[in-house]
C-alpha cells in the first residue's frame, strides 16, 4: 500500500486561494505559543511573523518553485516548498500542524517531496538551510539522510520579514542529501 494513503494524506500543488490557511499553517507551526504544542517551534529563538500571504504567493506563483499542500480530510496539516535549482531541489517552508507532529508525517512528507523532485526535474540532491542554533530539527533531518555541510549563510537580521531575533548568533546551515 502506497504511504501516503496509508496515512489518509493528498498531496497538491498550493492554489492562490489556499494562500491565507497555508500562512496559518505555517506560522502555527513555528511562531508563537501555538507553536509550543508541537517539536518544531522557533519561539524562544524568533518572534514576529514566519512568512506572510506575499511570501507564500510568491512561491505558489514562482515557475520553478511548487508549495506542496498535504491535506487530510480535507483540511490542509502540512506543506513544503520545493524548487528546481539546476541539478539539485531545495526544499523550504516545511510545516506540519503542530498537533500532529510527532506522528510521523513529517517522514512521509519529506519522501514525498524528494521522490517528486527526482523524479519530475531529474535531480541528484535535495538541500535545504535551517537555522544552525536548531540541533534538535538538524538531528532530525540527518535522521532522514541529510548532512551538515558546514556552509553557513547570515541570518536577515532587520527584516521583520523573516522574525525578531531573540538572540545575536542566528545563521543558516546548509543540509544536503543525494537522492540518487
Amino acid at each position: 500500500m502506497d504511504t501516503a494513503a496509508s496515512t489518509g494524506l493528498t498531496f497538491r500543488d498550493a492554489a492562490d486561494s489556499d494562500v491565507d490557511a497555508l500562512v496559518a499553517l505555517i506560522e502555527s507551526a513555528y511562531r508563537g505559543d501555538s507553536s509550543r504544542t508541537g517539536w518544531t517551534t522557533e519561539a524562544d529563538i524568533l518572534e514576529g511573523q514566519r512568512t506572510d500571504p506575499e511570501g507564500v504567493l510568491a512561491v505558489i506563483k514562482s515557475p520553478d518553485s511548487r508549495l506542496l499542500t498535504v491535506e487530510r480530510d480535507g483540511s490542509v496539516v502540512a506543506c513544503c516548498q520545493l524548487e528546481h535549482r539546476g541539478d539539485h531541489a531545495y526544499f523550504g517552508m516545511f510545516a506540519v500542524s503542530p498537533a500532529l507532529q510527532g506522528a510521523g508525517l513529517g517522514k512521509v512528507i519529506i519522501a514525498e517531496a524528494e521522490r517528486h523532485a527526482r523524479e519530475t526535474w531529474g535531480v541528484v540532491e535535495m538541500h535545504m538551510t535551517v537555522i544552525s542554533v536548531r540541533e534538535d530539527l538538524i538531528a532530525w533531518y540527518e535522521r532522514r539522510g541529510y548532512r551538515r555541510t558546514g556552509k553557513m549563510t547570515p541570518f536577515p537580521y532587520g527584516d521583520e520579514r523573516f522574525g525578531i531575533p531573540q538572540r545575536d548568533d542566528l545563521r543558516f546551515e546548509l543540509l544536503v542529501k543525494p537522492l540518487a
